[in-house]
């Protein structure tokens, strides 16, 4: 069972950028789907973005778009989430999360088309 855990969350201005990383512990890397989701104070858990086996296709939230850039290396069994222009109101906790095998353009948002998931890297931006 593959094993998720985020990294490089922290506490920075808005406006600014962070790089948040999932390394994963599974050598099939390669055939697991990979998306990420975050989770404020009080709201549920929303999709932010979702990338595919090889990387080739990549889906996003529209609140994100133009913003974040998900992106994975299988040969180092990561995925990666490039936040630039970063906001207030994209502090959260987030989420890696995981599934063999290929998930649908209409459940890659879902987060219960995911079974695997890390235990989540806060982010905070301040105004």
């Amino acid at each position: 069972q593959v094993q998720l855990v985020e990294y490089g969350g922290g506490l920075v201005q808005a406006g600014g950028s962070l790089r948040l990383s999932c390394a994963a512990s599974e050598g099939t890397f390669s055939a697991y789907s990979m998306a990420w989701f975050r989770q404020a104070p009080g709201k549920e858990r929303e999709f932010v973005a979702a990338i595919s086996l090889r990387g080739g296709t990549t889906y996003y939230a529209e609140s994100v778009k133009g913003r974040f850039t998900i992106s994975r290396d299988n040969a180092k069994n990561t995925v990666y989430l490039q936040m630039n222009s970063l906001k207030p109101e994209d502090t959260a906790v987030y989420y890696c999360a995981a599934r063999l095998g290929v998930v649908s353009q209409a459940r890659s948002y879902e987060a219960r088309s995911y079974v695997h998931w890390g235990q989540g890297t806060q982010v905070t931006v301040s105004s």
